[in-house]
């Protein structure tokens, strides 16, 4: 694949995954997984961009964007279950943010 089809893949699973949140935002555990792949298309997109160049040093953003992907997921799904436990769903709809 050339440079311009990489990037067009890349940028237009990212935006799949930014439409997704935007129309699927229903439930929280929908806007996670959205969120979680615009992170592994940036991730997908980091690593080979480095392997691509043939660069030794930005070999570690992609570790590290992973790691904090995974610190995400982890967070997100620790809160989502607080939410469940505290007001019966995940609906996104039913919570109201000035009560909280």
């Amino acid at each position: 694949m050339t440079l311009t089809h990489e990037s067009w893949l890349f940028s237009s699973t990212f935006f799949l995954g930014l439409l997704g949140l935007s129309l699927h935002r229903a439930h929280l555990l929908s806007a996670l997984l959205c969120l979680e792949s615009m992170m592994l298309s940036i991730f997908i997109a980091l690593g080979l961009w480095a392997l691509k160049f043939y660069l030794i040093s930005p070999m570690m953003y992609p570790i590290i964007m992973l790691t904090l992907s995974a610190c995400e997921a982890g967070i997100g799904l620790a809160l989502m279950i607080a939410t469940a436990r505290t007001h019966g769903t995940d609906n996104l709809n039913s919570l109201n943010l000035l009560q909280c």
